[in-house]
């Protein structure tokens, strides 16, 4: 099993980075962030790191974050297997436009770098579907798809190395599960998003990567596949994508 988007504080001490998973992608929101990423997985083999910018932090210096975020990049090049998560979150209280900047440069990064982006798209998915339409030389995954079975044909024909991330809210959506049954089964990546989006049945409490397990668990149920074949097909892609 791999968690393939996982937030943890650097406050963790090393016994409570045990996790009964194969491999954790630390998704990063910040400079921050990923520094912290970073020294994480010096602590557990199983933890890699992903650095990026939030769309929140376009309200931030952007130029300055963009030079600090590159730097790292550079620095740790063999070490860091993703960009992210970046995007649009389209609402009253961040500017689209530095949202825009922040996103398209974090892109040309990813080109750059060659590394996979881990895209961020909330009540802006159309407007992340066209952006990355302009950058044919791109791959990664939609995190926590929102797109609903109409977009799902837009998003693979962004390119065979683009992936749908389903995280716990499958587990207590309905809408969700008809959704995953519409997506090819090799397109399709597991998360946590902890400590947010904890599945059933632990809902309501602290998420944490082990809970990956009810994810695949319910992902088999909507396959009509065992637990084992459903795993293999999630890992093959997961680890084609963050070269694992």
């Amino acid at each position: 099993m791999i968690d393939t988007h996982a937030h943890l504080s650097i406050d963790y001490k090393s016994s409570e980075l045990k996790f009964d998973v194969d491999s954790i992608i630390l998704a990063a929101g910040s400079v921050e962030d990923a520094r912290n990423n970073l020294c994480l997985m010096k602590i557990n083999k199983k933890l890699f790191p992903a650095v990026g910018i939030h769309p929140h932090g376009a309200n931030e210096d952007i130029d300055s974050h963009l030079e600090e975020l590159e730097k790292l990049i550079r620095d740790n090049r063999q070490k860091i297997v993703a960009i992210g998560e970046c995007g649009l979150e389209f609402d009253d209280t961040y500017n689209q436009k530095r949202q825009e900047k922040l996103f398209r440069k974090q892109i040309e990064m990813s080109i750059k770098y060659r590394k996979p982006l881990i895209i961020h798209s909330r009540k802006a998915n159309d407007e992340v579907l066209e952006i990355l339409k302009q950058y044919p030389n791109t791959r990664g995954v939609i995190h926590c798809y929102t797109g609903g079975t109409k977009r799902i044909n837009k998003v693979i024909e962004l390119g065979e190395e683009w992936y749908f991330g389903i995280d716990g809210n499958l587990t207590y959506e309905t809408g969700l599960e008809n959704v995953v049954a519409e997506i090819p089964p090799h397109k399709l990546l597991l998360e946590t998003d902890c400590p947010e989006l904890t599945p059933e049945p632990f809902r309501g409490e602290i998420n944490n990567p082990n809970n990956i397990r009810y994810v695949y668990k319910k992902v088999a149920e909507i396959w009509k596949k065992s637990f084992e074949e459903t795993e293999k097909i999630i890992d093959e892609s997961a680890k084609k994508l963050f070269n694992l």
